[in-house]
């Protein structure tokens, strides 16, 4: 997880089991953009992942220094691996040179997950974000290392972008074959699987794409470097294995490693359908693979959206819940009295020995952060790169920027203020969690304060962006440290309002809608009007039909 929570999550269990179905990314193109910039977006989600703002300052080593790799999910100690002579400065999931990279885990067949391996997904990433100054670069290490040390984890999707480029690559290991190498006192036991079978495609220009816990690549073009990356023995692997028997040309890469099944549509594809359906028309004709229906019926991989996307959409796309859609989650009896758009856990449920599920959107509550990392080509790295953070539930989280070039982040979202066993009441995770959780108790009362209060400060930091930029652009050109020092002092300002303006809305929430009720205020007097909301027709009208005349007043007459 990071350095200093490590000793408080060694008692996680592992993170894919207790998170079915967690994380989402889209990724936009220049072309696909309004601004030409790239774009991509992800949402990490789990239950047990605190929220906060990691950072890895750029720093210089001695040749043979050797880095300590721990699992990102559980803080296990995986192995020592070559550390390079000099890393890049990293804020979150976005280095000094504009290169982003998030993930979605997909698993995949079980048998392939390597247990002698000592780069796990997450030390994947972060890792080549402070080893890389392309996306392509970063693909090449992210690669290179799993052939040298070998892949810890199950299948993964990874999108990588850089200012002019996007990527989505998918990998997953080769499984643990136990071999002796060496001869008398010298043999040891290597694993003679170490590596992992991959493809990486880049998304064309004009074009935008994503992924959502279930592989996607299908078939891909086997000479065509400019686009197309893979593992030389991505196919005879799958071969070897008895995996495949076609011809090298229709070999799919999701078929093969992680074919899709009902939950793989219903609970991941359906994400990534919905993404594409707020951006694009036509999307109708694929609801029912995103409802697990008709599995044959696969989406494409990238679609053309109708219009360019703005930073505004990405947001909107992280806050999706099928709102609009057949499966709007408002509209189901989940979502109770008060039109929630939360699901408690367990996702799948027993009932008379058959099996149920809720919708699993975009949108949920178990979100330790997301970003939207927007890279510009136009500008410096340390001014062209934004990372728009937020913690916690999509849907009521604030997307604060935070430049990639910055030397610190905000006290409020640092790394060791609060974990997700200590409370912090200046840590945002913990001050965007009690607004969101008390939103839970009357959300179609509430959400309506959250998002104004939440629109205010979005839009104000999009509309005065230009004129931050500007100003570290005069700044950088004359002193490039102190274009730097500005920056993060814009970005600490930045974050450490957004957390006040939370905390002042989380008192504003508890005083106007405590017990229940609605309070108005009424000027000149010592107490406030109280409004009664009550719930609506449509969910009394539902009680009725499940209890009778239960709660019907003798007489039964209106009053």
């Amino acid at each position: 997880m990071t350095r200093k929570n490590l000793a408080t999550l060694i008692f996680i269990s592992f993170f894919f089991v207790n998170n079915l179905y967690p994380c989402t990314n889209f990724l936009v193109t220049r072309g696909a953009s309004a601004d030409g910039s790239t774009m991509i977006s992800y949402s990490a989600d789990s239950h047990v992942l605190y929220g906060e703002l990691y950072h890895w300052p750029a720093s210089d080593y001695p040749e043979g220094t050797m880095l300590d790799v721990y699992e990102w999910d559980t803080g296990k100690f995986l192995g020592k691996i070559s550390q390079v002579r000099h890393t890049y400065s990293v804020i979150g999931n976005m280095n000094e040179h504009q290169v982003a990279i998030g993930e979605t885990t997909y698993g995949g067949k079980p048998e392939l997950v390597d247990t002698t391996g000592i780069i796990d997904y997450g030390s994947l990433m972060y890792i080549a974000l402070q080893r890389s100054r392309t996306a392509r670069e970063a693909i090449k290490i992210m690669t290179g290392l799993v052939a040298e040390y070998g892949y810890y984890s199950s299948g993964e999707s990874f999108s990588i972008s850089d200012p002019n480029e996007v990527w989505i690559m998918e990998m997953i290991g080769k499984g643990t074959n136990m071999v002796s190498a060496g001869k008398g006192k010298n043999a040891t036991l290597v694993n003679a699987n170490k590596g992992a079978v991959w493809v990486a495609l880049r998304i064309p220009d004009g074009y935008i794409s994503g992924h959502a816990n279930q592989a996607r690549i299908t078939t891909f073009p086997l000479n065509d470097p400019e686009n197309c990356l893979y593992a030389p023995d991505v196919i005879s692997f799958a071969r070897e294995k008895g995996y495949y028997s076609g011809t090298d040309e229709a070999f799919s890469f999701s078929d093969t490693y992680a074919p899709v099944d009902f939950g793989g549509a219903r609970f991941c594809e359906a994400r990534v359908w919905a993404g594409f359906n707020r951006v694009t028309g036509g999307m109708d004709k694929y609801l029912d693979y995103a409802k697990g229906e008709n599995l044959k019926n696969k989406m494409p991989l990238w679609i053309k959206p109708d219009k360019k996307i703005t930073l505004k959409d990405m947001i909107g796309i992280m806050r999706d819940y099928y709102q609009g859609t057949p499966l709007d989650m408002t509209l189901d009896p989940g979502a109770g009295p008060n039109k929630s758009i939360v699901r408690w856990r367990p996702l799948t449920w027993e009932v008379d020995g058959k099996t149920y599920f809720n919708e699993r959107a975009t949108s949920t509550q178990q979100t330790g952060f997301s970003f939207i990392a927007q890279s510009r080509s136009w500008l410096p790295d340390h001014i062209g790169g934004i990372l728009w953070f937020g913690v916690d539930d999509t849907y009521s989280t604030v997307y604060s920027p935070m430049y990639c070039g910055i030397t610190d982040v905000p006290e409020s979202y640092a790394e060791g203020n609060g974990s997700m066993m200590e409370f912090s009441e200046d840590a945002a995770f913990w001050v965007f969690n009690q607004v969101s959780n008390f939103a839970y108790l009357r959300y179609n009362l509430m959400i309506a304060d959250i998002q104004k209060k939440q629109q205010q400060l979005e839009n104000h930091y999009i509309q005065i962006t230009d004129a931050v930029d500007k100003t570290a652009l005069g700044i950088y050109k004359s002193d490039t440290a102190k274009g730097r020092e500005f920056l993060t002092m814009y970005s600490a300002n930045a974050g450490n309002n957004t957390v006040s303006e939370w905390k002042q809305l989380y008192r504003y929430l508890f005083t106007k809608y405590m017990d229940g009720n609605v309070k108005v205020k009424v000027e000149d007097e010592r107490n406030p009007a109280v409004e009664y909301p009550g719930y609506s027709q449509d969910w009394y009208k539902r009680l009725i039909n499940e209890t009778g005349d239960k709660f019907l007043e003798p007489g039964g007459t209106s009053h």
